[in-house]
């Protein structure tokens, strides 16, 4: 997914730009407001999400933040200093998909990412008829009807060998970690979990086919590695 990170301080964007990187994002940095909304012409410019600092030199963060939503519908999070609720609430009014504090732990923003990212690939899918269909390759995964079907031939999977699928399909190439995984396909905690997880990717790789579907990133998650078509 490819990310613009808003941030004036060049030693923050590069700790920040290399954290990112390591979980799958190709990220752009912008300096500035402008630079900023400049990256995004034309229409979002094929970013997935926008993670906007409010302390920039050259015009407010929140200023950026309604150009930005005039100009686009590209998720934006505020990573601010700035912790008071009227602020958090002043900057959701102006569009923003969420607002998170620093100092902030990596994790959270990372699944923060990923919330208001597959939110939005949520909201494309109903505004295209409807369909609910990630098609990846030969792969095609039907939400609504929770089917799944390699080459047209229907694979009956298991509720979480589901869930788990469609995680990774909404975000291909994308790295999900494996604590996010666990909390959002099981509802708990990584503890005593992650074998469950191991199993349930050996089998997913197994029932369809396809061993290089789902690329064990070693030390960090899962991503899944689109098929060509």
């Amino acid at each position: 997914m490819r990310l613009l990170l808003v941030e004036d301080d060049n030693h923050v964007a590069a700790a920040l730009s290399a954290v990112l990187a390591r979980h799958g994002f190709d990220v752009t940095h912008a300096r500035s407001g402008e630079e900023a909304l400049q990256a995004l012409v034309p229409e979002g410019n094929g970013f997935g999400v926008v993670l906007l600092d409010l302390g920039l030199p050259d015009q407010d963060g929140y200023e950026v933040c309604g150009k930005i939503r005039k100009r686009t519908s590209t998720p934006v999070i505020m990573v601010t200093a700035r912790s008071d609720v009227r602020s958090r609430i002043h900057g959701l009014n102006l569009g923003a998909d969420d607002y998170v504090v620093k100092p902030y732990d990596t994790g959270e923003l990372l699944a923060r990412i990923h919330a208001v990212s597959r939110r939005t690939v949520q909201e494309d899918d109903a505004g295209a008829g409807g369909e609910g269909v990630l098609r990846l390759g030969t792969v095609h995964i039907e939400l609504p009807t929770r089917q799944v079907s390699v080459d047209g031939s229907v694979v009956q999977l298991t509720r979480k060998e589901f869930d788990l699928l469609a995680l990774l399909a909404q975000r291909p190439g994308v790295v999900f970690r494996r604590e996010q995984i666990i909390s959002e396909v099981w509802r708990t905690s990584w503890e005593g979990t992650g074998r469950t997880l191991e199993v349930h990717v050996a089998s997913l790789r197994a029932k369809l086919r396809m061993p290089a579907l789902i690329e064990t990133v070693r030390g960090v998650g899962y991503r899944l590695v689109a098929p060509a078509s």
